[in-house]
């Protein structure tokens, strides 16, 4: 089975708790919606990782705001159910942006990034990282895979989301932000979809085809 859920941010517990509440075993795939947290690298979060790994639970992520991402693209590029993924460990990926991929007979577009609020207040390639928002070779890859699909898929995959659904959480979307936000806002009313799984803002949000994550998990 497949189970999205969003920001984990490297917390070991709450995440093993989200696997064991769900009754997650060897044979799933737990999808987080970014700010997986856990490739930032040190003894902790390499130790980590090594129990995730031990659980077998094939566990998948985009990339959000908060990750580190000098660490992240030093992991190597392999293909993941027909699409490029970062291999952090033998059952852990990172999915990177403007892939689609066929988990469990179900196709997944995926594009990660968000723009960090609290910029300011962090270090460069130290609490944080340009790469958090996308490149235009990003979004050159994005177009290229959604022209080779048709603009059809089953679900998508990102951190932040449209500007509309902003508004809809009462918030007003961040001007260093728009750029991929609007994107996202033109990529909601081109794309065809069932439904689109987000995370960033740390609510649990379900508005029919857009749901936002924070500590919840899904079943598809």
């Amino acid at each position: 089975m497949i189970y999205i859920t969003g920001d984990t941010h490297a917390d070991f517990y709450d995440t093993l708790g989200r696997i064991s509440k769900n009754n997650i075993s060897g044979d799933d795939t737990l999808i987080v919606a970014g700010d997986f947290g856990f490739t930032w690298g040190g003894a902790e979060h390499e130790a980590a990782l090594e129990a995730l790994e031990r659980l077998g639970t094939t566990i998948a992520f985009i990339d959000g705001n908060h990750e580190n991402f000098d660490k992240l693209y030093e992991y190597p590029v392999v293909d993941f159910c027909g699409g490029r993924a970062h291999k952090v460990r033998e059952n852990i990926f990172h999915l990177m942006r403007g892939e689609v991929f066929e988990i469990g007979g179900h196709s997944f577009f995926c594009f990660g990034g968000a723009y960090s609020v609290d910029k300011a207040y962090r270090q460069p390639h130290i609490s944080w990282w340009p790469q958090e928002q996308p490149s235009k070779e990003d979004y050159d890859h994005a177009r290229e895979t959604l022209e080779r699909i048709g603009y059809k898929v089953d679900y998508v995959l990102t951190h932040t989301i449209p500007d509309s659904f902003i508004h809809r959480l009462g918030i007003v979307p961040d001007m260093h932000d728009a750029e991929l936000t609007g994107y996202l806002e033109w990529l909601y009313r081109e794309l065809d979809f069932k439904k689109w799984f987000a995370g960033h803002f740390h609510v649990n949000k379900d508005f029919g085809d857009m749901h936002i994550l924070y500590e919840d998990v899904v079943k598809l």
